[in-house]
Parts: C-alpha cells; sequence; structure tokens
C-alpha cells in the first residue's frame, strides 16, 4: 500500500480516494446481468404466460441461483450506499475503504465466474440459461478494475494490520448506524464480555439451560420489549436496535442472543393480528419478561410445509378449544409460560387456510417434571449446538385452550398472522448470524496472534491473515443487507425480499466464518474445550431454522419471478 502522491491510497492501480466512483460504476453492469439472467430463468419456469411452481421445482439450481446472484446484486448496492453515507459524514476511512474494495472485488468476480451457494454447490451464470457472453458487462470497465485489483493480498494484509491496531474497537470499521445505537451495542457488548462470554462454553459443554439470572438481567435492560410499543409497557424501538442487541447478545454466546426472538415474534403475532384485550394483557407481560413465550408451529413430518399441519383445535359448547396432535423442534418450551401455537380448526382443510393461531398458557416446568400442565407432554431433543435454551417434541392430548385466546379472535386467520411474522423473525436471525460470524472472527483472530508457528504468529502468514479478512469483509457486507431491511420494516415498507435475503447471507457468512476459524486453529479446533468447537456447531443451525437455505432461496426467487 503507498500514497498517490494527493491524500489518497493507491492498491494495485486502484486510487482509493476514487474508490465511490468505481463502485457506483460497477452497479450498473450487475443490474444490466442480473436483469438478464431473471429474463433467462423467467423464460424456463413460465407456462402460458404465468409462472409456474412445478417447472420452477423442475429448475430448482436456476432459480435459487436467481436468488443468490439478487442477494449479490442488493448486498453491493448496499455496500456502496455505506460507503457514500460516511463519506458524507466524513468518516469514511481506511479500513471502510478495504472493507468496501475487496467486497466489491470478490462478489464481482463470484457474479462473473461463479457464486458460492454452499460448500458444495457453486452457481454460474450459464446454469441460470445465460450464454457465456452475459459476463461481458462485468469485463470492462470499473467492474473489471475491482474484480482484478479489488480484493488483492495486499489489500487482505492491510485491512488485517489495521484490525490489529484497532482492537479495542467493537466493530471492523464504522458500521453507519447513529450515535444511539452505538450506544446501545457498546452496552451489550460490555455485558456479554462480562457476564455470557466467560461461561458460555461450560453451558454449551454441559448441555445446561442459560441461568435464569441471565433472562431476569435482560428482562431489566428492556430486551423481551424492546420493540414493543410504549403503551404495551415496552420501548417503541426501532428495528435496527433490535438487530443491535441481536448481534452483541449473540457474539457473546447465540442461546442468549436469541432469548428474544420467541418475544419478537409472540409480540409481532400480538401487535399485528390480535385483539385490544389481548395487547393489554399480553404485551406488557412479555415485555417486562414476566411472561417467557414459545413458538410452537413445527411438526414431525412437515418442516417447512406449515400448511400440511394436522394438530387439530376443536371448539367446544363454552367456546374453549381442545388441542391434539404432536409439534417438534419447540425451544425453550418447558420454561415457557404462553405458547404461540398453531392448529387446524377447519377439520375439513388440508390447505393453510384451516388453520388458527392460539396464545395457549403452559405453567412452566422444571427438571423433574418439565411439563406439569395436564394434556401436554414432551421429550427433550438432544442437539450440536444452540443448546442453552434446550429442543423438545410436544405431544397434546386433551390440552385445553381458553377461546378468548385464539389470536384476534377469529378462526382461519393463523397462517396470514405467522407471514405477518416472517419479516421481523429473520432480520432478526440475519442479525444473530452476523454475531455468530463475529465470535468466530474474535477468537479465530486471537488464536492466530498467540499461536506460534515455525517461529512466528500464524496471523503473520498470509493464507491465514487472508481468511481473518475475509471474515470481517463478509459480515459488513451481511450488517448492511440486514440493516437495509431493518430500516425498511421501520419505514413500514414491504421488506420479505430484503429480510429473507440478508437471512440467506448472513447463514452463510456465519458457517464460513466458523469453519475458517475453526481450520485455524487446526487440531485444536478439533478439541471441545476450545470455544471455536461450540461456536460451529452453533452457526450451523443458522441455514436450517426460520426457513432453510434452499427454502429461502425458493421464496426469494418465487418473488423476483413473479
Amino acid at each position: 500500500m503507498a500514497h498517490d502522491g494527493q491524500g489518497g491510497m493507491v492498491e494495485n492501480g486502484i486510487v482509493l480516494g476514487d474508490l465511490l466512483a468505481l463502485t457506483g460504476a460497477a452497479l450498473a453492469p450487475v443490474e444490466q446481468v442480473f436483469e438478464a439472467a431473471r429474463t433467462a430463468v423467467r423464460a424456463q419456469v413460465e407456462e402460458d404466460g404465468l409462472v409456474s411452481g412445478k417447472l420452477i421445482e423442475e429448475h430448482q439450481f436456476a432459480a435459487h441461483g436467481l436468488a443468490w446472484l439478487a442477494t449479490y446484486a442488493e448486498s453491493l448496492r448496499q455496500m456502496h450506499g455505506w460507503a457514500e453515507r460516511l463519506t458524507a459524514e466524513g468518516t469514511f476511512g481506511e479500513v471502510e475503504q478495504l472493507l468496501l474494495q475487496i467486497a466489491f472485488g470478490e462478489y464481482l468476480s463470484q457474479i462473473a465466474g461463479g457464486i458460492q451457494m454452499n460448500q458444495g454447490e457453486m452457481v454460474r451464470l450459464t446454469d441460470l440459461g445465460l450464454p457465456a457472453s452475459a459476463a461481458a458487462p462485468l469485463q470492462e470497465g470499473a467492474a473489471v478494475t475491482l474484480a482484478a485489483r479489488g480484493n488483492s493480498q495486499t489489500a487482505r494484509s492491510r485491512l488485517v494490520a489495521l484490525m490489529e491496531e484497532r482492537a479495542a474497537e467493537i466493530t471492523v470499521g464504522r458500521t453507519g448506524l447513529d450515535d444511539e445505537l452505538e450506544m446501545i451495542r457498546e452496552q451489550f457488548r460490555r455485558y456479554a464480555v462480562e457476564k455470557v462470554e466467560p461461561f458460555a462454553h461450560e453451558w454449551h459443554l454441559k448441555d445446561d439451560y442459560i441461568p435464569m439470572e441471565v433472562i431476569e438481567e435482560l428482562a431489566e435492560m428492556g430486551v423481551f420489549g424492546l420493540t414493543i410499543p410504549e403503551d404495551f409497557g415496552g420501548f417503541g424501538l426501532s428495528k435496527a436496535s433490535m438487530c443491535v442487541v441481536s448481534e452483541e447478545l449473540s457474539r457473546g454466546y447465540i442461546g442468549v442472543g436469541s432469548l428474544g426472538t420467541r418475544s419478537e415474534i409472540a409480540a409481532e403475532l400480538i401487535i399485528a393480528g390480535g385483539t385490544e384485550e389481548q395487547k393489554a394483557k399480553w404485551l406488557p407481560r412479555i415485555a417486562s419478561g414476566e411472561t417467557l413465550p414459545t413458538a410452537v408451529f413445527t411438526e414431525p413430518n412437515t418442516g417447512s410445509d406449515l400448511g400440511s399441519l394436522r394438530t387439530r383445535a376443536v371448539k367446544d359448547e363454552n367456546g374453549d378449544y381442545t388441542i391434539t396432535g404432536n409439534k417438534t423442534w419447540i425451544t425453550h418450551a418447558a420454561r415457557a409460560h404462553v405458547m404461540t401455537l398453531l392448529a387446524r380448526t377447519d377439520p375439513g382443510s388440508d390447505n393453510y387456510k384451516g388453520l388458527s393461531m392460539f396464545l395457549a398458557e403452559k405453567t412452566p416446568g422444571d427438571d423433574d417434571t418439565p411439563f406439569p400442565t395436564p394434556g401436554m407432554t414432551g421429550g427433550e431433543i438432544e442437539v450440536l449446538g444452540y443448546r442453552g435454551m434446550k429442543e423438545f417434541e410436544l405431544g397434546f392430548d386433551g390440552f385445553k385452550v381458553k377461546g378468548e385466546n385464539l389470536l384476534g379472535g377469529e378462526e382461519g386467520k393463523g397462517f396470514k398472522q405467522l407471514m405477518e411474522t416472517f419479516e421481523s423473525a429473520r432480520i432478526q436471525t440475519a442479525a444473530r448470524a452476523i454475531g455468530v460470524a463475529q465470535s468466530a472472527l474474535d477468537v479465530g483472530m486471537r488464536y492466530a496472534q498467540e499461536r506460534k508457528q515455525f517461529g512466528k504468529s500464524l496471523i503473520a502468514f498470509p493464507r491465514v491473515s487472508g481468511k481473518l479478512a475475509m471474515m470481517a469483509v463478509e459480515i459488513m457486507i451481511a450488517r448492511q443487507l440486514t440493516y437495509f431491511s431493518a430500516r425498511e420494516k421501520d419505514e413500514g415498507i414491504r421488506c420479505d425480499l430484503e429480510a429473507g435475503m440478508a437471512k440467506l447471507l448472513g447463514a452463510r457468512v456465519a458457517w464460513a466464518n466458523a469453519d475458517n476459524a475453526l481450520q485455524i486453529h487446526g487440531g485444536n479446533g478439533f478439541a471441545l474445550e476450545y470455544s471455536i468447537s461450540r461456536i460451529l456447531c452453533d452457526a450451523r443451525i443458522l441455514n436450517i431454522f426460520e426457513g432453510a437455505a434452499e427454502i429461502q432461496a425458493q421464496v426469494i426467487a418465487r418473488r423476483l419471478l413473479g
């Protein structure tokens, strides 16, 4: 890295003072390639002028590849917008320049040569039905300059050197959030460092619950009422605040970062679909942490196909309901006071239209009697990671729910009500993924600095420092995409597409970062005593829950093609 003599930095011929002009100019060819790809994929999945679900399944690789291409295009737009905002504030420094340069260099190269959907699936433009010549817009001008020179070894090494110099900073590069949100970040980072990180690995190894003391402290800090309106006992803060809190708590331990997820889902359901009486009763209790909710949607044989749920809710002459059926992968079920429970109230239906949502009350259990409520049984599912709240299978046989606890007081609205929570849930999951990815970077960086091999620290080896640099870069990419989704949600703009993209990318980044951090640890990373072994296990679930990566890509593709 050398100076250009005019105050800018020169990296392999790129004057970083002109970097914004280059990245801005590179967006148009990316959009051109994406539109060509969308046209090509649509031609494969259209029948009589309409997009066919059957044909999307037949051409699933192409459809999902389009979703990934759209995610990359949106990611680059958001990175460029982030850089523009920081430049306008006068805070776009060398770290931020390097993050932007490497991000564009890498993602432009992948768009042209093949996007890594996961570690075993690479999608190329030809897979989308495009000729090899379709990449031509990316092989000239700003795009080719950035692809050729943006993600260089020199840039990666310089970024890691700056990361070492600025180790005391909470994030690698400025996030672009306002001072209030960064103060919230600092508060929860301090809490995670003092009260979570020193104990998280022991909780994991022993498969222990997160202590109630932690839950009580988080309640006092407002975690469970963060986005609940002030009229109902919450703080009425933005979804961006939820992202920051979820990031930093998940950075300490994903289980702690996920404690607020069930409260967020329950509150969203009640705010969007509940009666005024239900809002007045439940929201203050959830906000204060007095009532711990859990989400009871998935069944053993349905997975993501919620429309085929079989759990039944039968109404009696008093207007109350009796629940019969089985549920699985229910997080924190034993400790919960109320379940947001999805069941079929129309026995003649076989799709989502016959489903209703209930606020089903139960008594919290303990280790000896986890499910003391009559009509309800449960057994723990032993899991690789994500352990602090425990996972359960539940059985309902004669379980009673008051009629007043039918969400919204109307049957048949359950699936629609649930759909209204997907945006927030996926934004929050993307934020959790960023936290796990950051945790992997933290431990990988620390180990690379401390571990000596062949007379020098591991971080001095280019392939080690290169891994760390890309970890930091992709964290910022996923972060900007997630914050963009949160801003849209706060502004009342439909953002299921962007939230899905954020979750899709964030989950992949978390897994890649955890895997690379473990690789930096070498054999020690495979030892249970090292925290990276836990982080790897925790990262793996992010590609599965809140919509598996394949389901997420399918949903994104249908929106893009519809």
